[in-house]
């Protein structure tokens, strides 16, 4: 005997609730036959119910002490026992057959006799539809209802699942017109000859085998649907699947269409790793479809081939739907030594198309205050490469020096974002800076401010292998920095600022993370007070060594007022240890942090001060809020007891 099987196990199942509802009708009319109905007795007891499908405990307690079982009309609680599925994919069905199961979904509720009758055979039903998807043809499902532990009822499934029929003959045609490169498409459809019967295996074959083809260059392949022919009598199956490759293709021209899209074709080929004339790969167009919508101007990109008919090529159609363009940010923080401090943003991100973003940015703080214009031109000519230029005026009163500075700033940059992150990154670029200052020991010895000229040419290259950019929990960072600087104060001197930063994340546990820094620096081709307080060395405080106040750790002069130096030299361990307190979003942070600044041009060691505390982090879902608390382990006079820094982020 030979029946067609549905690969789908919900079509299987609705065919055996049909059948069902066919039977129970057919049983319906029969009894309503006037010839079928004998004389009522309202006095006699009430009849068997042998087709009730289920066995009822008994009503009668065993002794008089016993507990009486409540009546079949009566509610009671139950349990679910699904026994009889060791050799038939016993976790899997199990776990499939509770998401679908019905008294499971009751199981907390109270039910009579009726309800869990009902509910057992619905269940029974599923029961042998999902086996009959893994390839049991002959399963057979037993209900049984009995009388369970503390006054509960045990509803038992008791399935015999049969033998598992398995595929004779597995035909896949039409994949000869792929050429040299069918045996690989043929591979993709994992299914073949003596395979259990599994509905899953064959549509899972059939999605990979799309892929495959989708990936291979065939755009518009079609796969029929599988065909599939049971033999109750052999316990085997036919398998019978028809694909058209529908032809190679080439990468053709992009074409962009919605209303008002933020930029053209051309930008977007931009931003494309593909280029016209290229064999057509699937995954291309996946990874531009996120690229588009990191460019944080597309709340939507549709992008789909549509083949221009001449046997060879596929256009790219991208629809876009714009996200918002402006945003306002803010920000704000405190830190023992520079005091409060508030940032505010405003952003117009495709001011200048395409995505030239705009920023006016203004700083409010206890001793820094600062206004800024921004322009950044990202994927400016090639993809992830962004073109900056800033103008900048701020006024900074430290404890070390003042300084009223005008900045024109521009460059090329690479890095990472959140869903690229890159191995390697870089920066290149130009500073210009009139800079009017006063350092403390000029203010000692009772000088006048000097104004230098500054010219710049900073550059840094950065690997980063850690596993997140805001919060990081293994892997390391390693960056170095070069700027060859000339300036013009009292005569026309040069010099080179050069700074190497490391970090390193270790899981000591699910939720401790160790971490550590180290950073070095030095100022070589001048001398250090030729050098614009502003452009010198300095270390202390919530970003370099907490347990000291701002830029305190270092040269001070007579007034004790730190003057900064050529060379730095910094150190940080913490551990991150992650609590389940307000839903495992708390963690202490205990840290020890050192650092030494000198005049020459390495750092003296035995100078270094050192500071320790405790932090906390509360991880939001725009990163971690940090609290640190430090105190100097070896301060110097007049450095406070107590610093307190509070910002986002990790210290590092």
């Amino acid at each position: 005997m030979r029946s067609p099987i549905l690969s789908c196990p919900l079509v299987a199942l609705v065919l055996l609730l049909a059948a069902a509802g066919s039977s129970a009708s057919a049983q319906t009319t029969a009894a309503q036959s006037p010839a079928a109905l004998p004389e009522l007795d309202p006095e006699s007891p009430l009849a068997p119910m042998d087709d009730l499908g289920v066995a009822w405990p008994k009503l009668e307690p065993d002794s008089a002490d016993a507990t009486s079982v409540a009546a079949p009309d009566a509610e009671q609680r139950y349990t679910i026992r699904l026994e009889g599925l060791a050799d038939a994919d016993r976790a899997e069905v199990t776990e499939r057959f509770l998401l679908l199961s019905v008294l499971k979904a009751g199981e907390k509720k109270p039910a009579n006799a009726a309800q869990l009758d009902r509910r057992a055979r619905e269940d029974a039903e599923t029961l042998t539809a999902l086996l009959r998807s893994r390839g049991y043809y002959d399963a057979d499902i037993e209900t049984r209802v009995e009388a369970g532990e503390n006054g509960t009822l045990a509803v038992r499934l008791i399935a015999e699942p049969g033998r598992l029929y398995r595929f004779d003959t597995v035909a896949v045609t039409g994949l000869d017109r792929a050429g040299e490169t069918a045996d690989a498409l043929r591979g993709a459809f994992a299914v073949d000859k003596a395979d259990p019967v599994d509905a899953e295996d064959v549509l899972t074959g059939k999605g990979e085998l799309e892929t495959v083809l989708a990936r291979s260059g065939y755009p518009f392949a079609k796969v029929g649907d599988p065909d599939v022919t049971v033999d109750h009598d052999t316990g085997t199956a036919s398998l019978a699947l028809s694909v058209d490759p529908g032809g190679k293709r080439a990468f053709g021209r992009i074409v962009v269409r919605g209303e008002k899209p933020p930029f053209g074709a051309s930008h977007v080929a931009t931003i494309a790793r593909f280029r016209a004339g290229e064999p057509y790969y699937a995954a291309d167009l996946e990874d531009l479809r996120r690229a588009l919508i990191a460019t944080s101007l597309v709340s939507v990109a549709d992008i789909t081939p549509e083949d221009r008919g001449d046997g060879a090529t596929a256009d790219i159609i991208v629809k876009l739907e714009p996200a918002p363009y402006r945003t306002i940010a803010g920000s704000a923080g405190y830190d023992t030594g520079e005091g409060a401090r508030a940032e505010v943003s405003w952003t117009h991100r495709n001011f200048l198309r395409p995505e030239g973003a705009l920023t006016l940015r203004g700083v409010a703080g206890t001793r820094e205050q600062e206004a800024a214009v921004a322009l950044r031109m990202s994927n400016f000519r090639r993809r992830d490469q962004a073109l900056l230029l800033s103008i900048a005026a701020s006024n900074t009163n430290q404890d070390a020096y003042e300084a009223r500075t005008f900045a024109l700033s521009g460059g090329f940059e690479r890095l990472s974002n959140i869903i690229w992150h890159k191995d390697w990154t870089w920066t290149a670029g130009f500073e210009l800076l009139a800079s009017d200052e006063l350092d403390a020991t000029s203010v000692a010895l009772g000088e006048q401010r000097r104004t230098f000229f500054i010219g710049a040419l900073p550059l840094m290259l950065s690997s980063d292998g850690s596993d997140s950019l805001l919060d990081p929990t293994r892997g390391f960072r390693l960056s170095g920095r070069v700027s060859p600087e000339i300036s013009f104060e009292s005569g026309t001197f040069g010099y080179a600022r050069m700074q190497l930063d490391g970090s390193v994340y270790l899981p000591a546990s699910n939720t401790i993370t160790l971490a550590g820094r180290a950073r070095l620096g030095t100022i070589a081709g001048a001398a250090r007070d030729r050098i614009a307080p502003s452009r010198r060395f300095y270390a202390g405080g919530g970003g370099s060594v907490r347990g000291y106040g701002y830029q305190r750790i270092g040269p001070r002069d007579a007034a004790d007022d730190p003057v900064g130096g050529k060379s730095l030299a910094e150190f940080a361990i913490e551990a991150r240890v992650r609590t389940p307190l307000l839903g495992n979003s708390l963690a202490f942070v205990p840290f020890l942090d050192g650092g030494a600044v000198s005049d020459t041009k390495i750092a003296d060691f035995k100078r270094f001060r050192f500071g320790a505390g405790l932090g906390v982090r509360y991880h939001s879902s725009f990163g971690p809020i940090r609290v640190d608390v430090g105190t100097p382990i070896n301060p110097q006079s007049g450095d406070s007891r107590v610093t307190v820094f509070v910002s986002l982020g990790q210290a590092f």
